[in-house]
C-alpha cells in the first residue's frame, strides 16, 4: 500500500493554513540559554521586563523583542488550541514563535516562545501546510534555491518536525528549483484534494507544478508551466526612462473575497501596494485577471515595496483581516526599517482599515541600535539613550533617542521622551560619563568616519538635553564606526575611552583633561586591550562578570556571538586576558553590549540589534 504524506491533506482554508504574521513580548525564558542553576539561566531573556511607553504615552508589548527589518509572518494554529498563533522569519534559517493565549485580538495575546523554533533550518523562507491529521507539516528553503520538506512527526497539540527530504523533486527526478528571495505558496486551485505548488520567478511569472505521488513518504510534483494563468508581473516605467522591472516576490492564496474560490495576492519587489488577483472562475477552473489591482481597498498599502501578504481572521467576526510584511524593495527601504508590519482590520462592506504599521508594538529605532544607560535627570533611576544607523525618518543622518525614567530605581518605567539636538552624521554610537567633575552624566558619542565628541549634560528633572557645542572632539586613529566605552585603563583616575571600530580592533583614547578642558589623546595601541581583535564592527563595554570585583570587557562584533575578556589586572592597571570567552547567549549580528542595573537593583544584559530594537537579560549569576 502506498505510504500517504501528512502534505496531501486538502488544505481546510487557505485562510488558516496559509498565512503571514508577526511577533509577541512576554518575560518567557528562551529554553536555550545556558543554565546558572536549575531554576533559571545565566542569562534569563524577558521581553517585557517593566514599563515602556512611546511618544504618544502607549504602553508596548513587546518592548524589548529586539525589532523587525524584513518581518515574513506566518499565522497557524499549530498546537491546535482553536487560534491562531504567530511565526516570523527575521534572520535567515531562523523562525520566531508566539503562542497565542487567546486573551483578545491584540498583540498582547502573543506571547514570544523563542527565536529559534524546534532549532529548524529555515533557509530565506518557511511555509506550513496543514495536514491530513489536523496538524501542520513544514516547506521551506533549501540553500541554495531548492524546497526542503519537515514531516510532522508528533500530533496536532504536540508538533513535532523532522526532516524528511533536503530537496523536493519532480516525477522525473528533477530538483524543483525556487529562486531564494520569492517566497513560494501551496493552495489546491482546482478543488481536486491535490496540492498546487506556485513558485513565483524573478521574470514575473509563476511557475506551477501539481502534487502527483509520493516516494518514501516524501511528495512528488510535476511540472504543469511556466506561466500559470499567462500572468507576468512588470513594473512599467515612462518611456525612454529606463528598462521594465521584474522583481523579488511573495505569493499567497486565499479566499480574500468569500465567493469560494482562491483568490492571488502578490507582493513585489517593485510595488508599493500588493496585486490583487480576483478569481472570476469556480472552483475547479480558476480564472485570474491579467489586471490586477492595488491592495487593499480603499486606500492600498504604501511601502518601500516587496510585501509579504498574510491573512487570517483575527478580530473573529468571520473576516479575512491582512497582515503585511515590509521586507523593503525599491522605494527607499531606509524609511520601512521601523515600521514594517501592518494590519488591515476587514470591514463588513469588503474596505479595510489600517490598524497599525508596527503589530508586534515594541522598541524600534530603525537598524543597527547602540544604547547607553545612567541617570540623567537627577532622580535617581537610570534613563536610556538608542541610536541608530540612520534615521528611517530622515535618511541625511543617525538620530539618537531619549527615553526618561520616570519610575524608580528599582521599579522603572521608560518614557520616549524623542530625540536629541545633534549634528548630522550617521551611525551615532552613545555613551555616557561625568567629564567636568560636576557629578552629571555627559555624553559621548561615536559616528561612523571614526569621530568621537562629548557634550555636557543640560538636564533638567523633566527631560534629557545636551549643550550644543562639543566639550572635544577626538578621532580613531585607523579605522571607522567609533563605538565608545569609559574605563580608567591607565590608572590616573580619570575615564578614558576604550572604542570599537569597524577594523575589529579596540582604540583607547586617552584622558589628557586638565581643569576646566576636556581632551582625549588616541592611541594606536594600548596593552591593555593589544590582544583584542574581533572579526569586524567590534563593540566594547565593561562590567564585572566574574566576581572578583574588576569590570571585565565584553565585547560584541558583526559576528553572531558575545564574548568576554576576563579582567585579570588592577584597580590601577586592568589587563584582559588574551583568549575570549563566548559568553551564553543568543546574539544577533552587529549586536551592541551593555550592562545596567534597572529593576530591583540586579543587573541585566542589553544588547542593541541590527534589526532595530534591544534585548533584555537578567544576568542570574556569574561566570
Amino acid at each position: 500500500m502506498q505510504h500517504r504524506s501528512p502534505l496531501f491533506a486538502l488544505l481546510a482554508t487557505a485562510a488558516t493554513v496559509l498565512l503571514l504574521s508577526a511577533c509577541s513580548s512576554t518575560s518567557t525564558v528562551d529554553s536555550q540559554q545556558t543554565a546558572a542553576s536549575e531554576d533559571a539561566p545565566l542569562f534569563e531573556r524577558v521581553i517585557a521586563p517593566f514599563p515602556v511607553l512611546n511618544a504618544e504615552g502607549d504602553s508596548l508589548a513587546h518592548p524589548f523583542l529586539g525589532g523587525f527589518n524584513t518581518p515574513r509572518p506566518q499565522f497557524v494554529d499549530i498546537d491546535s488550541d482553536g487560534d491562531v498563533d504567530l511565526f516570523v522569519q527575521e534572520q535567515s534559517g531562523r523562525l520566531m514563535y508566539f503562542e497565542n493565549d487567546g486573551s483578545g485580538a491584540t498583540d498582547q495575546a502573543l506571547t514570544w516562545q523563542t527565536d529559534r523554533f524546534q532549532d529548524l533550518d529555515v533557509g530565506e523562507w518557511f511555509r506550513f501546510v496543514e495536514n491530513q491529521d489536523g496538524g501542520y507539516d513544514l516547506l521551506t528553503e533549501s540553500p541554495y534555491n531548492y524546497i526542503r520538506y519537515y514531516r510532522n512527526v508528533g500530533s496536532p497539540t504536540d508538533p513535532q518536525f523532522e526532516l524528511a527530504a533536503d530537496t523536493l523533486r519532480d516525477d522525473q527526478g528533477e530538483a524543483i528549483f525556487s529562486d531564494r528571495q520569492n517566497i513560494p505558496n501551496i493552495a489546491d486551485l482546482n478543488c481536486n484534494d491535490r496540492p498546487d505548488l506556485l513558485l513565483g520567478r524573478l521574470n514575473g511569472t509563476i511557475t506551477h507544478y501539481r502534487a502527483t505521488g509520493f516516494d518514501d513518504g516524501v511528495p512528488i510534483f510535476q511540472h504543469v508551466e511556466d506561466r500559470f494563468q499567462d500572468i507576468e508581473i512588470v513594473e512599467e516605467f515612462a518611456p525612454g526612462t529606463r528598462p521594465s522591472m521584474h522583481g523579488a516576490n511573495s505569493l499567497t492564496f486565499a479566499d480574500v473575497n468569500d465567493d469560494g474560490h482562491i483568490d492571488l495576492l502578490w507582493g513585489d519587489f517593485f510595488e508599493t501596494s500588493l496585486l490583487y488577483f480576483e478569481n472570476r472562475g469556480s472552483c475547479s477552473r480558476p480564472d485570474l485577471p491579467l489586471d490586477p489591482t492595488p491592495f487593499p481597498p480603499p486606500e492600498p498599502a504604501s511601502t518601500s515595496g516587496y510585501n509579504a501578504p498574510a491573512l487570517t481572521d483575527w478580530t473573529g467576526n468571520g473576516q479575512l483581516d491582512v497582515f503585511i510584511g515590509v521586507l523593503g524593495g525599491a522605494y527607499n527601504p531606509n524609511a520601512t526599517l521601523a515600521d514594517n508590519f501592518y494590519f488591515y482590520e476587514a470591514n463588513e462592506d469588503g474596505s479595510y482599515t489600517k490598524r497599525t504599521e508596527r503589530f508586534l508594538s515594541g522598541i524600534d529605532a530603525g537598524s543597527e541600535i547602540s544604547a547607553a544607560f545612567g541617570d540623567l535627570t537627577g532622580n535617581g533611576a537610570s534613563d536610556m539613550l538608542i541610536a541608530n544607523r540612520v534615521a528611517p525618518t530622515d535618511r541625511q543622518t543617525s538620530h539618537v533617542t531619549a527615553y526618561t525614567n520616570t519610575g524608580t530605581a528599582t521599579a522603572p518605567q521608560l518614557e520616549e521622551q524623542g530625540t536629541l539636538d545633534l549634528p548630522n552624521s550617521y551611525h551615532y554610537a552613545p555613551a555616557l560619563a561625568d567629564l567636568t567633575g560636576n557629578g552629571q552624566l555627559d555624553l559621548v558619542v561615536g559616528t561612523w568616519n571614526g569621530r568621537i565628541a562629548g557634550y555636557e549634560n543640560t538636564s533638567s528633572s523633566e527631560s534629557i538635553s545636551f549643550a550644543s557645542e562639543p566639550l572635544f572632539t577626538a578621532e580613531l586613529p585607523s579605522s571607522g564606526n567609533a563605538n565608545p566605552a569609559l574605563l580608567d585603563v591607565t590608572g590616573d583616575g580619570q575615564l578614558d575611552i576604550v572604542s570599537g571600530a569597524s577594523d575589529g580592533r579596540l582604540y583607547v583614547l586617552e584622558n589628557t583633561s586638565t581643569d576646566g578642558t576636556v581632551s582625549f589623546t588616541p592611541h594606536e595601541e594600548h596593552p591593555a586591550v593589544a590582544d583584542v581583535k574581533r572579526e569586524r564592527r567590534s563593540a566594547p563595554t565593561f562590567a564585572d562578570l566574574t566576581g572578583n570585583g574588576q569590570p571585565d570587557l565584553i565585547v560584541g562584533s558583526e559576528a553572531q556571538e558575545l564574548v568576554m575578556y576576563p579582567n585579570t589586572g588592577t584597580d590601577d592597571a586592568p589587563a584582559f586576558a588574551s583568549e575570549p570567552t563566548p559568553l551564553p547567549v543568543e546574539a544577533p549580528p552587529l549586536a551592541t553590549p551593555s550592562v545596567v542595573t534597572l529593576e530591583d537593583g540586579r543587573p541585566a544584559l542589553m544588547i542593541g540589534t541590527k534589526s532595530g530594537g534591544l534585548r533584555y537579560y537578567r544576568i542570574n549569576g556569574t561566570l
